[in-house]
């Protein structure tokens, strides 16, 4: 797994005019829990944003360098647990971050990515992706990036399970192994109501009225009036 690494600094101050401050600077306020304390910090807005951006979530491991001022610098293994936006403009405005041990076992979900195309599509039919993310149990060193599933063998009428997923070793899947990841069914189609018992479908006529047709009553009238 691929090192992730963001500093940070440690602050004092706190409440909503201090973390406006802070965003005007381009810096993110943000509070590091772990085994009953917290710590509050700061950090480059725009790192995180390009780590949110990257797909890194709950399921990344990161390694917060922080800065603590005269005591040096210091680093902590955490994970993404929370983060908020503003709504309109998207702006991350928090996040909070779990200090985790890296000698402890954590759940945490892990994105399912198909690499194959059901072969069943191949035959007309219609893939439905149900679950695009599954929970396991594991050392935080060993959270995967992603679970990839070869889907190629699904045919027309077939599904793809939880237990269908490859064992990896050290991690165990916490998600219910009956759960449907995938299935490929057959399109539905459109279904014409036929008549009821007795009745005759008759179609419709429609006859377009020709210029002769809409003379014929007038020029009926006219000789009435001759006579």
């Amino acid at each position: 797994m691929e090192k992730i690494l963001l500093k940070a600094d440690t602050r004092s101050e706190t409440g909503k005019g201090v973390a406006r401050s802070l965003r005007r600077k381009n810096l993110l306020p943000a509070v590091m829990y772990g085994e009953g304390k917290s710590c509050m910090l700061k950090l480059d807005s725009k790192e995180v944003q390009k780590l949110l951006l990257a797909g890194a979530g709950e399921h990344a491991l990161i390694t917060l360098e922080l800065n603590e001022g005269a005591s040096g610098t210091s680093e902590h293994p955490v994970l993404i647990k929370d983060y908020q936006r503003e709504p309109l403009t998207e702006e991350l405005l928090h996040v909070d971050f779990l200090e985790v041990s890296l000698k402890k076992k954590i759940k945490v979900t892990v994105p399912i990515v198909i690499i194959k195309e059901p072969a069943g599509i191949k035959m007309g039919g219609i893939m439905q992706h149900r679950v695009r993310e599954v929970e396991v149990e594991c050392l935080p060193t060993q959270i995967p990036d992603k679970i990839e599933i070869d889907a190629g063998h699904v045919e027309l009428g077939h599904s793809l399970h939880v237990s269908d997923i490859p064992p990896q070793e050290g991690i165990k899947i916490i998600t219910d192994p009956s759960e449907v990841i995938i299935s490929v069914t057959a399109p539905k189609e459109e279904v014409v109501a036929a008549p009821a018992e007795g009745e005759v479908a008759e179609p419709e006529v429609i006859k377009a009225k020709g210029k002769a047709e809409e003379e014929a009553p007038q020029k009926e009238q006219k000789e009435k009036k001759e006579k």
